[in-house]
């Protein structure tokens, strides 16, 4: 029967992989809760999607819509951007001044200390 279904609904969906999404969407819709627009039959809810599809009872309109707004990604506005832009910088403020010059003696040193395990208590 779903193949049946399937070559029904290609000729209401033409691109296969648009068909696959709507039903997929549909599924999931009927699995959340969505009210059933075509009688059960004992059928499983991908394949009541492809019915549904098949036999026009849904407003293929709105089911794209909820689709794409599905899978939008949110992007954040100019303005959340600027305050996390300010946020760092902020941040960036408060951090300690780096310490004082070192020589290169010093810093060979302060990097041996680092790889062999900071014997000068620090962890």
């Amino acid at each position: 029967m779903a193949r049946v279904t399937v070559e029904d609904c290609i000729e209401k969906i033409p691109n296969r992989f648009r068909l696959v999404l709507m039903a997929a969407h549909r599924a999931r819709n009927i699995s959340a809760g969505s009210a059933l627009t075509i009688d059960r039959d004992n059928d499983k809810n991908p394949v009541v999607a492809l019915r549904e599809i098949a036999d026009e009872t849904l407003d293929m309109d709105s089911l794209k819509e909820s689709l794409v707004h599905g899978l939008q990604r949110v992007l954040p506005s100019e303005d959340e951007e600027e305050a996390t832009k300010q946020d760092t910088a902020q941040e960036l403020d408060a951090l300690p001044a780096p310490p004082v010059e070192m020589d290169e003696a010093e810093m060979l040193k302060a990097l041996q200390n680092d790889r062999d395990g900071a014997p000068d208590g620090r962890l």
